[in-house]
């Protein structure tokens, strides 16, 4: 049975490598994949998801405004697909992640997304906000804070090594510039007492 899947964690929890490894997976069962990234993330290159750890594959782009179910629908008219893989997921829009449900619903075709699930003010990111409340699955990615606790919150630091606490939800790259932290000490850090 489809399902729409939504793996989340903060920054550098290893997504895009979890993404890769079960993409692999299938297809080493010989069973083909269609992976998705955002457009305008080319940090591994022009439609490429790439983890730090040094794996990548192409992958095709989803951009703002664009029909995703309509996008799967013409991937499927090719032939085949065994599971849909779609990285960056927080950039979803709140109805293309409709338009993905549906793909699940009416394609019977099962769609993992990846992302992260709040920025580093502590907000949830629309198209998280969306798979939280649409997706059949949900599945934490760990990672760790500096105290050992798991990290569910991210700062964003300056070049000096300062928080920010404001300035644009969006910043494509800069992963030395985030640190995942557990919600005690984000709270710590962007002064929250």
């Amino acid at each position: 049975m489809a399902k729409l899947y939504f793996h989340y964690s903060t920054m550098n929890a290893g997504k895009s490598t979890l993404l890769l490894q079960a993409s692999y997976n299938y297809r080493e069962r010989g069973m083909e994949t269609y992976l998705l990234t955002y457009a305008f993330d080319n940090r591994a290159g022009e439609a490429i998801i790439g983890s730090r750890i040094g794996i990548s594959a192409p992958a095709d782009t989803f951009s703002p405004g664009e029909d995703l179910f309509a996008k799967i629908a013409r991937r499927l008219d090719r032939g085949p697909v065994s599971c849909i893989f779609l990285d960056e997921a927080q950039f979803l829009e709140k109805d293309q992640v409709w338009q993905l449900a549906r793909a699940v619903d009416d394609l019977r075709v099962p769609v993992m997304c990846y992302g992260l699930r709040v920025d580093f003010q502590g907000n949830l990111f629309p198209g998280s906000a969306a798979l939280l409340a649409l997706s059949d699955e949900m599945r934490e990615a760990r990672t760790i804070c500096h105290c050992g606790k798991k990290a569910t919150m991210v700062v964003r630091q300056d070049d000096q090594g300062r928080v920010l606490t404001e300035g644009d939800q969006v910043q494509i790259g800069g992963n030395e510039t985030y640190v995942s932290l557990c919600r005690k000490h984000w709270r710590e850090a962007v002064g929250d007492s």
